[in-house]
């Protein structure tokens, strides 16, 4: 049964043309344009890959840290002891623990956006898989959430990082900015993750790699746009 829309969706729908592709600027433009929410909605943009996610080298996952940011405050943990402990905590890691902060968590605490990992600590986060996996909350060295370099891990998730991953239809989809953001925030911000969703095209992928991109904003309808002008300088 197809989701009955209100008369707001309805209304800012009437607004785009179907039957185009538009230029990233423009796309941008008319999210903005088009939005209802009362609150400072989040412009996500989503790719359609031709890619089988049933096989393992067609799968992508990763991180890429946006230059103007997500508008998001991150909440970021650290599973960390000794001198990396003290380095995620420099860096301005909310919460830093290793043994305390598994049982914290498996306790039912999860107040958190972010978790990060030290390589010696796995084998004790590995135990709150059923925790953190479904939330998608598990460190992972695809993401750079397991790593030795904790300061850099902190700072990355503080100032901008997203991740990406396809689902099982070869959809990504990432959180870009906020309306509130200006244009060409977004429009940067935009080129990053497409320029970061081109250049891993896994090497068994024949054809035409990304099918279709599009744009919106929270509640809002989605808007198509131009990958060649998300690539151009």
């Amino acid at each position: 049964m197809a989701r009955k829309r209100g008369k707001k969706y309805q209304d800012a729908l009437k607004q785009i043309d179907k039957t185009k592709v538009y230029a990233i600027s423009d796309a941008v433009d008319l999210v903005k344009q088009i939005n209802f929410a009362k609150f400072d909605a989040t412009v996500e943009v989503s790719f359609n890959l031709n890619v089988d996610t049933k096989q393992a080298d067609q799968q992508l996952r990763g991180a890429v840290v946006l230059p103007n940011g997500t508008g998001n405050d991150q909440t970021v943990i650290v599973f960390a002891k000794g001198e990396q402990a003290k380095a995620a905590q420099e860096a301005g890691a909310d919460v830093v623990g290793d043994t305390d902060l598994a049982e914290r968590i498996q306790d039912g605490w999860l107040d958190f956006d972010v978790a990060i990992a030290t390589p010696d600590m796995m084998a004790q986060v590995g135990r709150l898989g059923r925790v953190l996996g479904p939330k998608g909350l598990m460190p992972n060295p695809k993401t750079g959430t397991v790593t030795m370099d904790v300061a850099k891990a902190v700072s990355d998730a503080k100032n901008g990082q997203v991740t990406y991953r396809t689902d099982r239809d070869g959809n990504v989809a990432v959180p870009v900015g906020k309306v509130s953001f200006d244009t060409d925030a977004l429009v940067g911000n935009l080129k990053t993750i497409a320029d970061t969703i081109v250049r891993n095209r896994p090497a068994a992928v024949r054809g035409t790699y990304v099918q279709h991109v599009t744009i919106e904003s929270t509640m809002g309808p989605s808007v198509t746009v131009s990958l060649d002008s998300m690539q151009e300088a």
